[in-house]
């Protein structure tokens, strides 16, 4: 994106709304929360507690995938024409770099590509000091309501 960040995502986007979608899904069974959506990103933050380690008491990468593709599929989501599309992930890349134990992970999920028929984000995973814990590469692929769901 160019210094003149190009605005993918509604003005006024009340995040509760998204909360509230999530009730009774992974994205709530991990305690997944949304922060804030800006012109070309949307962020989301997940506890490290016992819902998202693994057995060594460090945060589970499954977990920072599922943050990775809860924000990049739902980025998507806010910029497709839900009426006749649906964005469903295709690929997922995690690279984890730092083990967190405790506290809070922040995601950030920004484009690398937005096209009629993928999307690419890129998923910069921090912890609350502000540290890189993973980078994800997320591609979801914008499909026809109608493939997905017959007679619609």
């Amino acid at each position: 994106m160019s210094d003149e960040r190009r605005r993918l995502f509604p003005e006024t986007l009340p995040l509760s709304q998204l909360q509230e979608k999530v009730k009774g899904t992974m994205i709530e069974h991990v305690g997944i929360e949304y922060l804030e959506c800006g012109p070309d990103y949307l962020k989301a933050r997940m506890p490290v507690d016992h819902r998202t380690v693994q057995t060594y008491g460090i945060l589970h990468g499954g977990a920072s995938a599922v943050l990775a593709e809860t924000l990049g599929s739902v980025a998507s989501v806010l910029i497709v024409d839900r009426e006749k599309y649906l964005p469903v992930g295709l690929e997922i890349n995690v690279n984890h770099l730092r083990p967190v134990r405790q506290g809070w992970v922040i995601g950030t999920a920004r484009p690398i590509h937005v096209g009629k028929k993928t999307h690419v984000w890129d998923v910069r995973i921090h912890d609350e000091s502000g540290k890189l814990v993973s980078v994800s590469r997320l591609t979801v692929m914008v499909v026809a309501r109608a493939e997905i769901e017959p007679g619609r």
